[in-house]
């Protein structure tokens, strides 16, 4: 075997697992947290799908430890691979998988293989947790870590060797623990999922996970996918270290600083004017295909008081605007249920069962859900995206300073006015004609519901964009044309 067929094999294995695998015209990932698999196969039949969506990042659909109060994390406190969950059963997940396929939109599994959970007690599927023994896998005591509390975030050996929250730390490094963690992921990979987030990487040690994800198997095909594609791999590794780039040779990584970054413009801590070399040059992954976008997560906009979140729209819907219409990176957007602190739990009912999202006239949600990703300005931003697909930013236009606009080569533009009144002729690159803003409404039967933009033969048009406005962007594209 030659060093150059070893070397071709392995930049093709490297590269499929950074492929999300999205089906043509699609693209955005969407984190429908704490969905039930029911709900998410209908809301890739009745909506992702249609919308051009790309995939669902769900949560983790293995057993977990039940807490008295059902929060939220007790999905991060796994009892086994067991599939079954408050979500639903194997049974129900293999259904959403293969309606989600055929419509279009992907599946990626929030997978929890760096601990078991911290507390003793039974799981959603009946096994007991005590101690360091899991009989449901069965891991024992020696397959974890040495116990150790993880006090030093800046040790490498103690943040990938001790007890993250007191969380049970799994040992990567030996065969019998991979196998069980390739079996659990492997059998996921015929259940029809496209890949993986994977939870607390930072406290893995990439050598191990490099071993694991090169033992999974090719993409099911009988749920759409081409010949040997791999699955996707997108890593947590948070905070700001330069660690992270040990875990970009085999899988992308969770962009951390980007939302942090943006929520910093858009909430006017700093100017959106020098937004024009948005990318590596503001120290984010280099190249953009190692990363995996987003304005705000579960845990940050519960623990950050400085990333922007539904409960700031309007700055909000600039930064995922932004997001959405510029290409670095694969974009996910964040579609939360509405909490107070962060031990509000998942809408539910007395028992303890998560609820269905309800369903107001306009498509927005009832029933404690936000989803951001049915907001309007959101939704068309993620089909502006996938319409503008391969071309890069050109015609950079900086107004003021906060308030920049620019084109996605002669297929969209781009406005944002964060301060002040735009009101004045620009440069949007597009064919002359009419065009629908799909900010302020949609293209419906040929008749736009917002506002008109005229293009001139020259390819400008006169932008109105007031900072009294409900929103601060404004955003044509070739298929917002009035015909």
């Amino acid at each position: 075997m030659n060093s150059l067929w070893l070397l071709t094999f392995f930049s093709i294995s490297v590269l499929g697992q950074k492929n999300p695998n999205f089906v043509e015209n699609h693209s955005t990932i969407v984190h429908l947290f704490e969905w039930k698999w029911k709900d998410i196969a209908k809301e890739c039949e009745d909506f992702l799908g249609p919308h051009g969506y790309g995939g669902v990042q769900i949560s983790p659909p293995n057993e977990n430890l039940i807490l008295d109060k059902r929060q939220w994390y007790e999905r991060y406190q796994p009892v086994s691979y067991v599939l079954e969950t408050r979500s639903g059963n194997e049974r129900d997940f293999e259904d959403m998988t293969r309606r989600c396929n055929k419509a279009g939109v992907r599946i990626y599994v929030d997978a929890i293989i760096n601990h078991m959970s911290g507390g003793d007690g039974v799981g959603t599927a009946g096994n007991r947790a005590t101690k360091y023994n899991f009989s449901g896998v069965p891991y024992t005591d020696e397959h974890f870590h040495r116990p150790c509390p993880l006090n030093n975030f800046d040790d490498v050996n103690e943040v990938r060797s001790c007890e993250l929250l007191g969380l049970k730390d799994l040992d990567q490094g030996q065969e019998y623990v991979r196998n069980k963690i390739v079996d659990f992921m492997n059998h996921l990979i015929d259940l029809g999922v496209a890949g993986f987030r994977i939870d607390a990487a930072r406290h893995m040690h990439p050598d191990d996970l490099k071993i694991i994800f090169g033992r999974l198997k090719n993409l099911n095909p009988k749920y759409g996918f081409q010949k040997d594609a791999r699955a996707f791999i997108y890593q947590e590794v948070s905070g700001q270290g330069e660690d992270r780039q040990e875990y970009t040779s085999f899988g992308a990584v969770l962009e951390f600083r980007y939302g942090k970054l943006l929520s910093k413009v858009f909430s006017k801590r700093d100017k959106a004017r020098y937004l024009d070399s948005w990318g590596p040059k503001w120290s984010l992954l280099d190249p953009g295909l190692d990363a995996v976008t987003f304005i705000d997560n579960h845990d940050t906009q519960r623990s950050e008081s400085d990333i922007l979140t539904y409960k700031n729209p309007k700055p909000y819907k600039m930064a995922v605007a932004f997001m959405l219409a510029h290409p670095y990176g694969t974009g996910r957007v964040m579609s939360s249920y509405d909490f107070v602190d962060s031990e509000t739990c998942p809408p539910h009912d007395a028992d303890g069962n998560l609820v269905s999202p309800g369903f107001r006239q306009d498509g927005t949600c009832t029933n404690g859900y936000i989803c951001e990703h049915r907001w309007r300005q959101i939704y068309n931003m993620a089909a502006f995206r996938n319409i503008v697909d391969g071309t890069e930013v050109k015609n950079w236009q900086t107004l003021a300073d906060h308030q920049i606009a620019f084109c996605r080569g002669d297929k969209g533009f781009a406005a944002f006015n964060n301060e002040g009144d735009i009101d004045r002729k620009l440069h949007v690159c597009l064919p002359k004609g009419e065009y629908c803003d799909v900010i302020s409404g949609s293209l419906v039967d040929g008749k736009c519901t917002g506002k008109v933009l005229s293009v001139d033969e020259n390819g400008e048009a006169h932008v109105s964009l007031k900072e009294n406005e409900e929103d601060g962007v404004l955003a044509i594209h070739l298929k917002s044309k009035i015909d």
